[in-house]
């Protein structure tokens, strides 16, 4: 497996050059749709919307493309997957938690705290270097951001209304040349 913190520093400058924030570096043996080549994933988002576009896809993923052509970092065969973190997205950075406080997560720790390793439940925010969780008894939970595993959004009518496209044009167009599709008059 390549060095994923050696990548993320590769990959970092040219996602700041395009005016976007690496959100993460990621690396799967197994690619897409049981394809045996692995991906190295790479989420990033624009800081203003946290969202990106396909353009911003395609930008960003031709800059990679680029730089690893000429640094070869990787040795063997690989597909380079380049994408927005999506509304469940992962939270990998401290701010994550302190931005999204007030939505809900999922939490793997690294290490047990009191017996519990999996933790699920409303954003607390951050104090200092620790990570708070509100579970659904009420109990809050103070994780270190050094022992989380994983961590993640959870998909709530919440979340979908605070994520929403700040753009929808083009969401009402009607595709004439696909009969499938039915039209309204």
């Amino acid at each position: 497996m390549p060095d994923l913190k050696k990548l993320a520093e590769i990959i970092e400058p040219e996602a700041k050059v395009l005016g976007f924030d690496l959100v993460r570096v990621a690396w799967f043996d197994r690619g897409a749709e049981g394809s045996d080549e692995p991906t190295l994933q790479v989420m990033a988002e624009r800081p203003d919307t946290r969202q990106l576009v396909i353009d911003d896809c395609a930008a960003l993923s031709h800059r990679i493309s680029d730089l690893f052509d000429e640094l070869d970092p990787i040795e063997e065969a690989y597909r380079l997957e380049v994408s927005s973190p999506g509304i469940d997205r992962p939270l990998t950075r401290l701010k994550d938690f302190a931005d999204w406080a007030g939505h809900e997560a999922k939490i793997e720790a690294l290490e047990p705290i009191e017996n519990q390793k999996r933790f699920r439940g409303e954003l607390a925010g951050v104090n200092g270097e620790d990570v708070s969780i509100t579970d659904r008894t009420g109990a809050t939970h103070n994780i270190a951001f050094s022992n989380i595993h994983s961590a993640k959004l959870v998909l709530t009518d919440r979340l979908i209304a605070s994520t929403a496209p700040l753009n929808s044009a083009g969401a009402d167009e009607i595709d004439e040349d696909n009969p499938d599709v039915e039209q309204e008059d």
